[in-house]
């Protein structure tokens, strides 16, 4: 079955960096478009960034443009986000996401605290 499995979320004082990733399995990972998404407290789950099945196509919520970095290795089913310049508006959980013959999937989720 599709696992979607993040890791690599954690405390980061505003300005640092860190890095999450995605280990997938259960499906043809090269064939799909990837997704991040977020859920800060309180609010609504929001996209964060999406990368086509090659990489080349990677669209960004504007917040994060020249912050984040969506990429993916084909090669080992997995796909990451680079945070830099962290905000305390980036304290979330994050999500993996893929859309499977119309079906949705997510990973558990894994969290990213930026204090104020």
């Amino acid at each position: 079955q599709v696992q979607l499995v993040e890791a690599g979320g954690g405390w980061m004082q505003p300005g640092g960096s860190l890095r999450l990733s995605c280990v997938t399995s259960g499906f043809s990972f090269s064939d799909y478009r990837m997704s991040w998404y977020r859920q800060p407290p309180g609010k609504d789950r929001e996209i964060v960034a999406s990368i086509g099945d090659n990489g080349l196509s990677r669209i960004y919520k504007d917040s994060v443009k020249g912050r984040f970095t969506i990429s993916r290795d084909n090669a080992k089913n997995t796909m990451y986000l680079q945070m830099d310049s962290l905000k305390f508006e980036d304290t979330a959980v994050y999500f993996c996401y893929v859309l499977i013959d119309y079906k949705d999937y997510w990973g558990q989720g894994t969290q990213v605290i930026v204090p104020s």
